[in-house]
Parts: C-alpha cells; sequence; structure tokens
C-alpha cells in the first residue's frame, strides 16, 4: 500500500487526490515540511513523499505523474503528440501558477522575517490573475485537455484553492465555475477530508 507524507493542506493534496482518483488505497502521515517526520523521507523536509514498497519518489508533479503511468490512468499515453501537450501544460502550470504562489508563500511565511520583501505579494498577485485569464481563455470543453481529467486538471485546481487561501483575487467565473466543478468530485472531497 502507498503511504503520503505532508499534511492535507500542502502538495500533499495533489498526491492524495491523484490516489483517490485511481481508487489506490494509502495510508497517511500528515506531517508539517521541516517536521523531523518528513524529513525521515526528504533530508530536505519538503512535503509531499510517496513510499511505494521500498522507493520513496519526492516532487508533487513527478509523484502524479510516476502514479499515472504506473496504472495506466489520467494521462495521455508516453511518447504520443498528446502527451507532449499535456507536460507542456503540466510545466507552464508549475511556472506560471505554482511557482507564483510559492514565491508568495515565502515572502509571507516561510522566509525568516528579515529576509521577506512583503512588497513583492502584489506583482505576484497581478503575474498570477494574468495567468489564470489565460488558463481560463485556454479552457475549452470539461477537463483542460479535452474530454478526459488528467493530471493539468488536479494541478491547476490545486493551484486556484491555494491562491483563494492566499488571499489573490477570485478568478473569473468560467474559470472558477470548473474549479468549483473539479472540487465536486468525489475523489477530491474524500482527499480534502481525509484525517491521517
Amino acid at each position: 500500500m502507498y503511504k503520503v507524507i505532508g499534511a492535507t493542506k500542502t502538495r500533499a493534496m495533489r498526491v492524495m487526490w491523484m490516489l483517490e482518483e485511481l481508487g489506490q488505497p494509502y495510508d497517511h502521515l500528515p506531517c508539517a515540511p521541516r517536521s523531523d517526520e518528513a524529513k525521515q523521507y526528504n533530508p530536505s523536509g519538503k512535503i509531499p513523499a510517496l513510499v511505494d514498497g521500498d522507493d520513496v519518489l519526492t516532487d508533487s508533479v513527478a509523484i502524479m505523474q510516476y502514479l499515472a503511468d504506473k496504472h495506466g490512468a489520467l494521462t495521455a499515453p508516453p511518447g504520443t503528440a498528446a502527451r507532449a501537450h499535456q507536460d507542456a501544460l503540466t510545466f507552464w502550470l508549475i511556472d506560471e501558477m505554482d511557482a507564483i504562489l510559492w514565491a508568495a508563500a515565502k515572502h509571507s511565511f516561510v522566509f525568516p522575517q528579515e529576509q521577506r520583501v512583503p512588497e513583492i505579494k502584489d506583482s505576484l498577485k497581478a503575474e498570477f490573475a494574468r495567468s489564470a485569464a489565460i488558463l481560463s481563455e485556454r479552457l475549452d470543453g470539461p477537463f483542460l485537455m479535452g474530454e478526459e481529467f488528467t493530471i493539468p486538471d488536479l494541478l491547476a485546481t490545486h493551484c486556484i484553492n491555494w491562491s483563494i487561501g492566499a488571499g489573490f483575487a477570485r478568478v473569473d467565473d468560467k474559470l472558477g465555475n470548473w474549479a468549483k466543478s473539479m472540487r465536486d468530485r468525489p475523489a477530491f472531497k474524500a482527499a480534502a477530508t481525509r484525517e491521517g
């Protein structure tokens, strides 16, 4: 059985949601980043980590793609143009949404007080809003890659949820309604309400 390392209100939620979508059982160790528990699985203390047998995997996106490939679901097949398009969107989401949110978090509570530059957050919020508008314009169907739920849907929804919690401006109605439909998925609800 898989084990997910990391609190639900972190990127570990992505992995938990993925496992719920795949119908795979897992244990959950809801530890905080940089905690002694987290460092047992990743020396840097970063979460999430996924334990699969003797292997410990790190980085939420790498873990999600590993699980999708291993179980043959929620992804286009490797070596196809569809997969290249999916990967391009996944990398764009990491660069243009996730990285912006992480930068804002670092200047809010991650960095020591003396290293924080609170003034940067306004420009980060503006950049996120620009990216959200691009994503909304791209959305043309029930899912980002067309008719099938894939990793980019999960990743984008998690970023939108994170932006709400971080006090960023709401995305437009089209994207907001789409994100709500993703949060209404039974697998999302199961992961979000999981306790340890």
